[in-house]
């Protein structure tokens, strides 16, 4: 019945636009004054119109954004993740070392610093922006021809989609090319919808995910790209 209902606005549509469009080929009304100038459109002007229309109301709704699988393949009881192993499984490589400091990850597209201490040392929140943002060639071991304001602290749900649940310091697949992977707490750049002087913090030795106020100091991992 729906396919029905759509099959007849689409061709409700063509008529429309056909009429529109020999109706644009005859200059308007005979007896207004100030008709347009007729516009001539050949046969195959207007079919490649209505086609067009026709598409574009046809056109499927756009996917939507899968979520990877947890890493987790041991099973602790029927229907747990072990079990069911739900989730995009990850591209292999799953990684892809650029050789210029930057490392992209296959599952997302996301580019991340290779050196995961961009601080070399831990950060307060306002720092930790600050760093990422003015992050450019020739910093923390790039060659990548980046400028100041390409990198920007990840948001909370960026770290999590490196996690690898099945591994812990670190939580990050087997294999991955990172240097300087801290087991600890990473800043997001995702502030606490409870209070904004807080904001969400990811743990790098267990996937553990949490908040801390914004004048305590965390590790700091740059990414780039996700528009």
């Amino acid at each position: 019945m729906r396919s029905k209902c759509v099959r007849r606005a689409v061709l409700g549509i063509v008529v429309l636009a056909g009429m529109l469009l020999v109706g644009q080929t005859n200059g308007g009304e005979l007896n207004s004054p100030s008709a347009p100038a007729p516009t001539m459109h050949t046969l195959e002007e207007i079919y490649q119109k209505v086609t067009n229309i026709a598409a574009a109301v046809t056109a499927p709704a756009a996917a939507p954004a899968p979520v990877a699988k947890t890493g987790q393949t041991t099973s602790y009881a029927t229907g747990d993740d072990g079990d069911l192993e739900p989730g995009v499984a990850s591209p292999s490589p799953r990684f892809t070392d650029n050789s210029d400091g930057t490392v992209t990850d296959n599952l997302t597209g996301l580019i991340w610093l290779k050196d995961a201490d961009a601080g070399d040392g831990t950060e307060t929140w306002a720092d930790a922006l600050t760093l990422c943002n003015g992050l450019a060639n020739g910093q923390q071991g790039l060659t990548d021809g980046s400028s100041a304001g390409d990198w920007r602290l990840p948001t909370r749900f960026e770290l999590e989609s490196l996690l690898d649940l099945s591994k812990v310091s670190p939580a990050l697949p087997s294999g991955h090319p990172f240097t300087a992977v801290q087991s600890s707490f990473y800043w997001s750049s995702t502030t606490y919808a409870g209070s904004t002087a807080i904001a969400w913090i990811v743990s790098l030795s267990d996937g553990d995910v949490g908040f801390g106020g914004k004048g305590n100091a965390y590790y700091v991992w740059p990414v780039r790209g996700g528009e």
